[in-house]
């Protein structure tokens, strides 16, 4: 029996390609992809993690299509997009013997959509690509939108292009086999949304939040469609984030900072970092007198009675200052005239892009979370 699933589009014009979210899909991956399969060869690219458990089931059904596959598989974790294994995949891929027809398929989380994408870009000057996202920050966040790329001792993401996928496939039944933590990670994303420009989603998510992350099939469904629509409406409109897009990085200019000096590790995942800067953000906007105190301190009882942290106590470092986290963000994709931009919030969905932050307000925010006490 074929199961239902939902379809939306990102309409790029003649650019525009559909997502598919709903249940069993990695078993009709055949039926969705090989429509857009030039030739009659796709590459799989995956890491160590995933491979074992959907590899073979998407060969399987590509290779009922008559789809060709060969296999590249990568280390598992956010130090895989790197300069390194960036090379690495690139000449594997060429090794193959490929031809600007030939497709290839990123299944897997963030990392491998990122690093897949940037690839696809690149070789032969552009190969089209498909993403298969198999964690919850991968289906509503990174595999739409055509972002790419890999990190650099300068900063995360500074590296990469913009390459639209032809086709988004996000099979819900694969957030089954995640560990809790990358569930929250991913629900920080999703929360996003909401806090953005959407109070009823926010509303929503206060009382199924916690659905999402217990297995909730349909809670699940809801969420990964409600963002992944949210972000198509914000790319069509804005795709190179000249403007509106960059809305989406809500809490990612302080939570990169984390990460960089974290080393890009297991010591805090992509959205545990975004759940810190949400809540700087929401601070840095009360302490400015934008937002209501009582709407920055619901943001915050939300994501901590989520299960997500909201300080930096557990991570901080004895060579930690205020001042060498701000330089972190000096060095963000979206600084303009030496400003860094932030996004600030006037309430819960009422999100703001400015670049007139006073540095003594951001290094008082810094202070304050580096002062705090676990």
């Amino acid at each position: 029996m074929t199961e239902t699933h939902e379809t939306l589009e990102v309409q790029l014009g003649d650019r525009s390609y559909e997502i598919h979210v709903g249940a069993n899909l990695i078993d009709r991956a055949g039926e969705f992809c090989a429509p857009l399969i030039k030739s009659n060869k796709a590459i799989i690219v995956t890491d160590s993690n995933v491979a074992s458990l959907y590899l073979d089931r998407v060969k399987a059904s590509l290779k009922e299509k008559g789809v060709a596959t060969e296999q590249v598989i990568l280390p598992a974790g956010e130090s895989t997009k790197a300069f390194g294994q960036f090379q690495e995949l690139c000449e594997t891929i060429l090794s193959f013997g490929i031809e600007r027809k030939t497709m290839l398929i990123a299944l897997g989380g963030g990392v491998i959509g990122d690093i897949t994408g940037f690839a696809a870009s690149v070789i032969l000057r552009g190969l089209d690509f498909i993403q298969i996202p198999t964690t919850l920050l991968a289906q509503v966040d990174s595999s739409v939108g055509g972002k790419t790329g890999i990190n650099t001792g300068y900063g995360k993401n500074l590296v990469g292009s913009f390459h639209q996928p032809r086709l988004v496939l996000a099979d819900i039944d694969t957030l089954d086999t995640l560990p809790r933590r990358q569930l929250l990670a991913g629900y920080a994303e999703v929360v996003k949304y909401g806090l953005i420009d959407d109070f009823a989603f926010f509303e929503w998510l206060e009382i199924n939040g916690k659905k999402i992350i217990e297995g909730d099939k349909e809670a699940r469904k809801y969420s990964v469609l409600h963002s992944c629509e949210a972000k198509a409406k914000i790319v069509a409109e804005d795709e190179k984030e000249s403007g509106k897009r960059a809305l989406l990085n809500l809490g990612h200019t302080f939570g990169h900072a984390y990460e960089a000096e974290t080393g890009y590790g297991d010591t805090l995942l992509h959205g545990e970092a975004v759940a810190i800067g949400i809540h700087q953000a929401y601070t840095l906007s009360t302490l400015l007198g934008l937002c209501p105190s009582q709407e920055a301190e619901r943001v915050s009882h939300h994501l901590e009675n989520m299960g997500l942290e909201t300080g930096i106590s557990r991570l901080k470092k004895p060579d930690w200052t205020s001042e060498k986290l701000a330089a972190h963000m000096d060095k963000d994709k979206k600084v303009s005239d030496g400003k860094i931009t932030f996004v600030m919030a006037k309430g819960i969905g009422q999100s703001f892009l400015t670049n007139e932050i006073p540095r003594d307000r951001l290094i008082e925010i810094l202070n304050n979370a580096l002062n705090e006490k676990s």
